[in-house]
């Protein structure tokens, strides 16, 4: 009998005690609320609406869930989902000397691409996604916090964090606009966290941007990403650049 109650009471405890440890290298609730408001408020291009943003650990947890509009309903409620998958997807294919974008998988998973498939590799969580109660979602008790949301999202807004050490500590997502909109505000909001210090990636200057050489319906690069309906594509080529270490 002793043995089933320090059982029990050791699962009680342990979706908190991971959590904690698994996000433990990120930003705080605030800071990562904070960033993602001061970069959905520049231009980015777009439709100019609000926004979720998700941030997991580099085992998946999911360390925090936020919203920049007055209420819950200010923006898409779909694209809360939406950003923790892309948060996951960013990590789950990023690795410590090189990192992938979610936007960076979009032609590789179309039909025929290298990566063909691989969106249906990493199903979403059910029972955790839609996990109540609702009028936390946003905030810092948001249910997802805690657990793994799984999910793959193959269009931007997903990037990778990597700290000062050139460590790799989870990645973040943000959705609610165009995709290429959420890719702009994702990459202002990293860099104001400071864990943009990317070591490498697809792209000519090394890192993890969107790319745009789609032409003919393929891309040249083979990681390339379609444009939207603004200018987002002009806002990307002006963000800041990445940070390196000292």
């Amino acid at each position: 009998m002793r043995f089933l109650l320090t059982l029990l009471a050791t699962v009680a405890i342990a979706p908190a005690a991971f959590a904690d440890s698994a996000c433990s290298k990120l930003p705080t609730y605030s800071e990562i609320q904070s960033a993602l408001k001061a970069a959905r408020g520049a231009d980015n291009g777009g439709l100019n609406l609000d926004m979720w943003g998700s941030v997991v650990a580099r085992d998946g947890t999911v360390c925090a869930v936020t919203f920049t509009g007055e209420t819950v309903d200010a923006q898409w409620p779909g694209s809360r989902l939406i950003s923790a998958q892309k948060a996951n997807t960013a990590n789950a294919f990023s690795l410590k000397a090189s990192a992938l974008s979610s936007a960076n998988l979009y032609s590789g998973v179309q039909p025929g691409g290298f990566l063909y498939g691989i969106q249906e590799s990493n199903p979403i969580n059910l029972n955790v996604a839609y996990d109540g109660p609702t009028n936390a979602y946003g905030s810092s008790g948001d249910p997802l916090v805690g657990k793994l949301i799984g999910g793959l999202n193959v269009f931007g807004g997903g990037l990778a964090l990597y700290n000062e050490q050139g460590e790799i500590v989870g990645a973040l997502g943000v959705s609610g606009d165009t995709s290429c909109a959420d890719h702009n505000i994702a990459w202002r909001m990293r860099h104001a966290l400071k864990l943009d210090y990317v070591p490498g990636g697809v792209a000519k200057d090394k890192t993890d941007t969107i790319i745009y050489d789609i032409s003919g319906g393929k891309s040249k690069s083979g990681f390339g990403h379609p444009t939207c309906v603004g200018k987002e594509n002009k806002v990307a080529a002006k963000l800041p650049a990445v940070s390196k270490k000292s």
